[in-house]
């Protein structure tokens, strides 16, 4: 095989359609739109979710919650996770990220006791839960509020 031998591979390389470029090309004249009505016409179409008129599905359905804004989405990590770091560690979010535990810090991170932790940890996050708390201590370890 040569340079001037390489070729794409058969598919891969799709010409535009080129519409309203004269009755030889199959799609000339009305450019594939039919003729006449909403949808031939410059900026023609309907938005999404308009029904013809008819009240659409959004409008005829209830309200319902509400959003709050100042929500915080907390970054979870489960004790069990937390075994993979030598003994006397201190673990936190940077580490957490760096290793792979957490793809992303959110608001914060916070330590779940789901699992058990067999070694003795210094772990600093945002948040523990009274479980993770007390499965850290009794490891020997320390939970730090950052």
């Amino acid at each position: 095989m040569k340079l001037h031998e390489l070729k794409p591979a058969e598919g891969s390389r799709k010409v535009r359609n080129r519409v309203g470029r004269g009755i030889g090309s199959g799609n000339g004249k009305t450019a594939g739109k039919g003729h006449k009505g909403q949808n031939a016409r410059s900026g023609g179409g309907v938005r999404p979710g308009f029904e013809g008129g008819q009240t659409p599905l959004f409008r005829r359905l209830p309200k319902r919650g509400f959003t709050n804004i100042n929500r915080k989405e907390y970054a979870v990590v489960n004790l069990d996770r937390l075994n993979r770091f030598e003994e006397g560690t201190e673990v936190t979010p940077e580490l957490l990220l760096e290793t792979g535990i957490l793809s992303s810090t959110k608001s914060g991170v916070k330590i779940l006791g789901n699992g058990s932790l067999e070694k003795k940890l210094t772990i600093k996050a945002n948040k523990f839960s009274s479980s993770a708390k007390e499965a850290i201590e009794a490891a020997g370890g320390t939970a730090e509020v950052i």
